[in-house]
């Protein structure tokens, strides 16, 4: 095969650093496979743009291209791939910002009580998209309680584009 020539779009508003779920759809020989994510980490107070981690998690790098090793798992070469859809939903809520002189336990403690109410929704999403028949390539462990109220407008959004979820009912 030859050279391709080959273009994506990207809205700004992916850009913006903070807590995001989002679902890769990906197009695989072997039919379609989704994979759920979320930005803001569990070690850091850090919560990063989608698009910061798109390139990520099909990058090289062991710990941070989760995406790669699910499908090579699965026996499937990401560059064999026909088409890769990041779906994204965010920001819930923005980055902790970083002040002068703040420490880092500081930012911490203002960072974890969103990410355990982020956390539980992206379990729930990927839950959810399995129950309702999608190949979801990894299952998300988290034990925080999910709050269902915030929850049920992010399954909204999502069902626009996996209207099976509309199918299940609400949590």
């Amino acid at each position: 095969m030859g050279p391709a020539t080959d273009s994506l779009t990207l809205p700004g508003s992916m850009l913006k650093r903070g807590f995001w779920l989002y679902v890769w759809r990906v197009e695989t020989p072997d039919g379609e496979k989704l994979y759920v994510g979320r930005t803001g980490d569990s070690s850091t107070p850090n919560a990063t743009s989608p698009y910061a981690r798109m390139g990520q998690h099909l990058g090289h790098a062991r710990n941070q291209n989760a995406l790669r090793r699910r499908l090579a798992a699965r026996g499937i070469t990401p560059e064999d791939c026909m088409n890769f859809q990041f779906i994204t939903h965010g920001p819930l809520y923005p980055e902790i910002a970083k002040a002068e002189g703040d420490a880092h336990h500081i930012r911490m403690a203002a960072h974890i009580p969103l990410r355990d109410i982020v956390a539980p929704m992206e379990r729930a999403l990927a839950d959810d998209l399995h129950a309702a028949g999608y190949d979801v390539l990894n299952t998300v462990a988290c034990k925080k309680p999910l709050d269902r109220a915030l929850w049920r407008p992010v399954r909204q959004a999502f069902e626009v584009h996996f209207p099976r979820l509309g199918g299940l009912a609400p949590r």
